[in-house]
């Protein structure tokens, strides 16, 4: 059977020469000019985009390099060496300082004296946010709760005092910058102190790590200003602070501050500014001490605020806080003008430095005619009459009368001329560098508790804790009265 065919349009034969050259597209030749402008236009294409990758890279490149931060060149290795030669702790000391940019390259001596000081600053900070982290996980500790108080409290005056440190180092106040950075040295010092008591944690513990790295931090700034103080910048003969035991006694200068201006005596024709009566009387303006205090102005310059005491016993603790400077007290007299605590160690959560009747904290204080005592027993053991942290403090004619750690003189540059000073046990301690001058100096029995009349009592417990602080104490023609017996002491203990 044959089999049927297909349509002509869907045969195959379509394959055949006819049907090729019926689907051929027609071509015309293109005459030579026109390929010319061809090329052309191609190349320009071609060319402009070769300029906008070239364009793009340099663009990025630039970019880069403005955005991509430039590596501080390295530290002045030699410089540092020789300046950290000055410290307890060398190889401490140049570690601290050899991070990148931290010391400019030919740096001077005051410029690597600011290094130093800005790496204990910024340790610093660090340790007052560790303190407040124990502070606020001590709720239902009082005393760790106490104590972390205290460390945030004379953390603050530590920051205070090593920022006008810098200062002073960078303006050529190089004797005020020593006595602020010892200042700064011992409150971080006595908050690591502070600490060890209450070490029951593991946070505790590391803190107290933490601030002794900081204390040694401070002591390589200070170490490095008293060689600059001594050998100026030839930092080549810097050497680590020597003391008087060592048979060195450092030059004699000019001085400085309120304390030349004052003659080294209390000034006269002060004018009252208030005055407190026990009993308000007419005339007064407050009943208590404490009252006056708080009147007086936060920013008072170089101007002093006098505050006349009547006659009286003052019963109450008297604080005067760290802005409040140039404040005046002027009683009518020792034993008739009296300002009395009791607060002492033995009592829960207090601590010696919060057991001062009366405590100062800002510049420039002056007392003059009055007693302040501390009236807790020797069995209470550490219970201050009168603290001072007040720079180029002067008390003259006061009485301060207590049993064990009866006169704080905590820190800084402080003069007691023809003062009665009284206790059994230490009663004369701190870290700061005071004079007493024409000062009477009795020594009260102890209790039979405390070791009974044969007992030895000591009069001065000074605190430095560094070499390099410009701190200690100065008796100068004092009389030391034992059981109603004169006697001149010519060395001390």
């Amino acid at each position: 059977m044959d089999s049927p065919k297909l349509p002509h349009s869907l045969s195959t034969s379509s394959s055949t020469p006819l049907a090729s050259s019926a689907v051929k597209p027609h071509r015309k030749n293109l005459p030579p000019r026109a390929y010319i402008l061809i090329i052309i236009a191609v190349s320009a294409i071609l060319l402009l985009l070769l300029t906008l990758i070239l364009y793009a890279n340099v663009s990025k490149s630039s970019h880069n390099r403005h955005n991509t931060p430039q590596q501080p060149p390295p530290p002045p290795t030699a410089q540092i060496r020789l300046a950290c030669n000055a410290t307890r702790f060398p190889d401490h000391c140049f570690s601290s300082l050899s991070k990148p940019g931290l010391v400019p390259q030919d740096p001077k001596p005051v410029q690597i004296i600011h290094s130093a000081i800005s790496v204990s600053y910024e340790s610093l900070k660090s340790g007052q946010s560790q303190i407040k982290s124990i502070l606020d996980s001590s709720a239902g500790d009082k005393n760790r709760t106490n104590i972390a108080t205290i460390c945030l409290e004379i953390l603050s005056y530590s920051q205070h005092r090593t920022e006008s440190s810098d200062v002073a180092v960078t303006s050529g106040g190089i004797k005020d910058a020593r006595a602020w950075m010892s200042a700064a040295l011992a409150y971080q010092y006595d908050c690591w102190s502070g600490l060890k008591t209450v070490n029951d944690t593991k946070q505790v513990v590391d803190t107290i790590t933490f601030l002794d790295d900081l204390v040694k931090l401070t002591g390589t700034a200070l170490s490095m200003m008293v060689s600059f103080d001594n050998f100026g910048d030839d930092v080549v003969s810097w050497i680590h602070p020597a003391t008087e035991r060592d048979g060195f006694w450092e030059k004699t200068g000019p001085s400085s501050g309120p304390v030349k201006e004052a003659g080294l005596s209390f000034p006269s024709g002060l004018k009252e500014d208030v005055t407190v009566c026990k009993d308000g009387g007419k005339g007064c303006g407050y009943k208590t001490v404490q009252e006056a205090v708080d009147a007086a102005p936060g920013s008072n310059g170089d101007v002093k605020f006098v505050i006349g005491i009547r006659e009286g016993v003052y019963e109450e603790t008297v604080r005067v806080p760290f802005e409040k400077k140039n404040v005046v007290f002027i009683g009518d007299g020792m034993g008739k003008t009296v300002i009395t605590g009791s607060l002492n160690v033995g009592q829960p959560g207090m601590t010696t430095y919060n057991s001062a009747t009366v405590g100062v904290l800002g510049d420039g204080f002056m007392a003059r005619d009055l007693t302040i005592e501390n009236t807790a027993g020797a069995e209470a053991h550490q219970a201050v009459a009168f603290r001072s942290d007040s720079d180029f403090s002067i008390l003259e004619n006061c009485e301060l009368l207590g049993n064990q750690d009866t006169l704080y003189a905590h820190s800084l540059r402080q003069f007691y001329k023809q003062c009665r000073i009284q206790g059994n046990v230490d009663f004369i301690f701190g870290n700061s560098a005071a004079v007493f001058q024409d000062c009477n100096i009795l020594i009260a029995s102890k209790h039979s508790k405390l070791g009974g009349g044969g007992a030895n009592n000591v009069i001065t417990a000074h605190g430095r804790i560094d070499a390099a602080q410009s701190t200690g104490f100065v008796f100068l023609n004092c009389s030391f009265l034992v059981a109603h017996s004169i006697c001149k002491f010519v060395g001390f203990r």
